[in-house]
């Protein structure tokens, strides 16, 4: 089994002190494998933020721009559509089996 490194001083997360042989921060959670680690799988690839993140006016007028799916009684339409299928389903199934 690899041997595991020990932690940073600090969380890279949230900025707390880290214990000698801390798994986790004490504080946020942040682990290896979150976050606290000094050197990242994507550090060397120059990636321009641009390419990925969206501004946030952007993501919530996207958000916004969507109507919302009708409902009945807190259930999408499909739902609805899916279990009168079923039920009919079932209804011909029995009246068939008599």
């Amino acid at each position: 089994m690899a041997e595991r490194l020990p932690p940073p001083e600090e969380c890279a997360q949230c900025g707390a002190r880290l214990p000698r042989n801390a798994r986790a921060c004490p504080e946020c959670g942040a682990d290896e494998r979150t976050g606290w680690r000094g050197d990242s799988v994507y550090d060397g690839l120059d990636l321009p933020e641009e390419a990925w993140r969206e501004s946030d006016d952007e993501a919530g007028a996207a958000r916004s721009s969507r109507p919302p799916a009708p409902a009945v009684n807190g259930l999408a339409w499909y739902w609805w559509c899916a279990g009168l299928f079923l039920l009919g389903a079932l209804l011909v199934g029995m009246l068939a089996g008599r």
